[in-house]
């Protein structure tokens, strides 16, 4: 995975923290040597002025570590999050990202916390390494006092090794374990959230709300796991490091009263065997290291998925924009949803897709544009497939507007993606652009509009780009019966001579198609005109099915 580069507080947090551990590590000699100087009888001010310049250099690089670390942690954090966000957003519908990736809420969940974990990981390797630094340079200060100093304090590193490395495995389960939970419980929230209104139709608050925070017990052992093994490990650590400190103490101690070490020396010793168990303190530096390798392993997992693959291929120049299903199958997990399904739409012409619900209209409107990749077949534009088109020649040639279509951008101009007042007075949105309060230019957040309006700025956007292919999923079932008369009018003459494939709940969109592709069960049931297709009762069934259900749907959301 690409690395960001060093940043201004990276440098400085990589610069100030061996500046403090070296010292850290000089304060005891430069102690023990004022120490000394002040029982000679005639101390010189040497000694006292080093002692003041490490203690205000030690504490001038611990006043920019202390800055730095936060400021490089969240740096890195958005660097990290505005990557993720690209990564994602480069998956598109048809890759991974809704083909086995995870739901809307774990990415939620990854995005928010994860990375924010994954973000301090720098910081918080930094402080460890540096602590271990501070430790190994102080037990190097206790063997150059005396050999005898170094034994004592080392028989306390290996129980203490020991403790670090089963803490760190725990709490490294622990924390993935955590954010697992967490992700799981974010998106039940997220679905809830989404389906909030038929929640509330339906009387389920309290057996949604049930559901969605049953993770919260695991979620709790999880919380409990990771604090009694802190604990633990934490009056493990205290236990060992007084046991070590009396040891070096009392050797250092020993030997100064045998003339051996200077008085002042046992200042130093005293000094370097608390850095020296220092490391075996860092339970919250190990913590944060821990807590910081599960979040970057759950946004590798992010940045592991694959987009899909895209071509280098253009269309033939003059093509009609004919449009052929060849044996396509889409598959969630064993379940199939559609397919095998073979359709031609010739060039130029309109194909309305009726069938109940869950037939797989949506499904087959989303392959030309690849919003959705088939699991087996071909889907082709002029006799080229989709897949090897290059990225840009796809969106050239597909424009799709849909049912609750999504602006994008800071304004109402920026969303409309260079259209202009013809487009939008051929989707009928001029008049209520006009009205708002800052016209075109009204920020997407301030923007207040109903479920019709929303799809006709939906359909501006789609006849700003001359698209050889046009996909309409039930992009005016918003739309009263006057209006859409009107905005189809509109859009016929707009996309004259384009081939359109239409998402169809009302018999209206079926009758103005040139053919009608009857899905059944995820298999294409019969492809002829509307006016053939009404002698049988089963496609009145479904026409009549969808009426209701679109009248149904008008009445909850009015």
């Amino acid at each position: 995975m690409p690395r960001r580069p060093t940043t201004g507080w990276t440098l400085a947090l990589a610069v100030a923290l061996p500046v403090e551990a070296a010292t850290t590590l000089a304060l005891p000699a430069t102690l023990a040597g004022a120490v000394d100087a002040a029982l000679d009888r005639e101390p010189g001010p040497g000694a006292l002025v080093l002692l003041v310049l490490v203690l205000g250099t030690a504490a001038a690089a611990n006043a920019v570590a202390a800055a730095a670390g936060p400021a490089c942690a969240a740096e890195a954090t958005a660097a990290l999050r505005a990557r993720l966000v690209r990564r994602l957003l480069a998956l598109g519908p048809g890759g991974r990202l809704l083909r086995g990736g995870p739901p809307p809420g774990d990415l939620a969940a990854r995005l928010v916390g994860s990375a924010a974990d994954a973000g301090g990981r720098l910081p918080a390797a930094l402080g460890a390494a540096t602590a271990l630094f501070t430790s190994a340079g102080a037990i190097v200060g206790l063997g150059v006092l005396s050999p005898w100093l170094a034994l004592a304090f080392f028989a306390g590193v290996v129980p203490g090794v020991v403790l670090i490395r089963l803490f760190l495995r725990e709490a490294g389960q622990v924390f993935v374990r955590y954010q697992e939970v967490q992700a799981d419980l974010a998106a039940r929230l997220t679905g809830a959230l989404t389906g909030l209104r038929s929640i509330h139709a339906a009387g389920a608050e309290r057996r949604e709300a049930v559901r969605v925070l049953a993770p919260l017990p695991a979620l709790s052992a999880a919380g409990h796991a990771l604090w009694s093994a802190q604990r633990r490990t934490a009056w493990q650590a205290t236990l060992l490091i007084a046991v070590v400190e009396v040891a070096v103490l009392a050797t250092a101690g020993a030997q100064v009263a045998a003339g051996a070490l200077a008085p002042g020396s046992l200042a130093a010793a005293a000094g370097w065997a608390a850095l020296g168990a220092g490391l075996f303190e860092q339970i919250e530096a190990l913590v944060g290291v821990a807590h910081a390798r599960a979040g970057q392993a759950r946004v590798d997992e992010l940045f592991a998925l694959a987009p899909a693959a895209t071509g280098a291929r253009a269309l033939p120049d003059g093509g009609t924009g004919e449009l052929v299903f060849r044996g396509v199958v889409v598959r969630e997990g064993g379940r199939v949803l559609l397919g095998p399904v073979d359709l031609t739409v010739p060039g130029g012409r309109t194909v309305a897709l009726v069938g109940s619900s869950g037939s797989g209209k949506s499904l087959l409107a989303a392959l030309p544009g690849r919003l959705r990749d088939p699991d087996e077949g071909r889907v082709l534009i002029d006799g080229v497939p989709v897949d090897e088109l290059a990225a840009s020649e796809l969106r050239r040639a597909v424009g799709h507007a849909f049912e609750r279509p999504v602006l994008v951008g800071r304004t109402v101009r920026e969303a409309l993606d260079g259209a202009g007042p013809e487009q939008a007075a051929a989707a009928r949105a001029d008049g209520f652009l006009r009205r708002l309060p800052k016209g075109w230019d009204t920020p997407l957040n301030e923007l207040r509009i109903s479920g019709g309006e929303l799809q006709r700025l939906g359909l501006t956007r789609l006849l700003a780009h001359p698209t050889r292919v046009v996909v309409l999923d039930d992009a005016t079932s918003g739309l009263d019966l006057a209006t859409e008369y009107q905005v189809t009018e509109a859009l016929d003459r707009a996309t004259h001579g384009r081939t359109r494939l239409a998402v169809a709940h009302r018999g209206t969109v079926a009758a103005r198609a040139d053919l009608v592709a009857w899905l059944d069960g995820g298999r294409l049931r019969a492809l002829a005109p509307h006016s053939e297709l009404l002698a049988d009762p089963d496609y009145r069934a479904v026409l009549s099915g969808a009426a209701l259900s679109g009248a149904a749907l008008d009445a909850a959301t009015a």
